[in-house]
């Protein structure tokens, strides 16, 4: 996602839909019925320039089914898609089926994006695999996110093993240790299963200006691409170092 402030008549962006310089933004998600109408004030002011709205932290799971059309509504009306944050790991508790309705009850209410936090969803590599290819077949785009740090007892014993392959179980470790080239392997074959965009979740990568790492996101961006690479940033000093640094392209 890039900085809305680094954004101008001369930023050498195509009009939308955009499948680069993607800007998304986060929607309020504590006072739900004012912020629908603080929602179509920002988005009267700067819809041209921001491409996507992301429902924050399962926030769309306490609304009533009218209020998210209405949003999903007026994003679409400026020409935004609208992705789900990552709510979905809390319906996997109660079965498969139960992700299936909620991605078909996503489409119905509007969104395009279902976003997959490979992190906390504790699953198999081949049913993240599995989760994106359902999602393609609703019709709607697969946004996985994943973070650089693994839980040392989910890495591989040797080598680059098949994604997918039968690994036995291993004592779950509460050390998290960072693996740069698994984040990639796993993000790439994601891609080859049809998502249409990785999410890098800002923790220990880009959080705060003041601390962000530069080698691990070269290395991301000239393994996975620009075009298939969005990173969460938590301010504008940081936004504005990635258009500064890649382009506003």
């Amino acid at each position: 996602a890039l900085s809305l402030e680094a954004h101008g008549p001369g930023d050498d962006r195509p009009e939308k839909p955009r499948r680069y310089g993607v800007t998304e933004m986060r929607s309020p998600c504590y006072s739900f019925r004012p912020a629908h109408h603080a929602l179509q004030e920002i988005l009267d002011n700067i819809g041209p320039f921001v491409d996507g709205l992301k429902f924050s932290g399962g926030s769309h799971s306490l609304m009533g089914k009218e209020l998210i059309r209405e949003i999903t509504n007026l994003a679409h009306k400026h020409d935004m898609y609208v992705s789900t944050g990552d709510w979905a790991e809390h319906l996997l508790r109660q079965g498969p089926s139960s992700f299936k309705q909620y991605v078909e009850e996503c489409k119905e209410l509007g969104f395009d994006t279902i976003e997959l936090n490979a992190g906390s969803l504790k699953l198999p590599e081949e049913a993240i695999l599995r989760l994106v290819r359902l999602i393609k077949n609703t019709g709607l785009r697969a946004k996985p996110l994943f973070s650089v740090k693994f839980d040392s007892s989910d890495i591989p014993a040797a080598g680059d093993r098949a994604f997918g392959a039968y690994i036995a179980p291993v004592k779950q470790s509460s050390e998290r240790v960072e693996d740069i080239d698994l984040l990639i392997r796993r993000a790439e074959r994601c891609l080859e299963a049809g998502a249409d965009m990785i999410m890098i979740d800002a923790d220990d990568v880009c959080q705060r200006a003041d601390s962000l790492r530069a080698d691990i996101i070269a290395k991301i961006v000239g393994r996975l691409g620009l075009e298939r690479t969005m990173f969460e940033t938590s301010g504008a000093n940081t936004s504005e170092w990635f258009v500064k640094r890649y382009g506003p392209r």
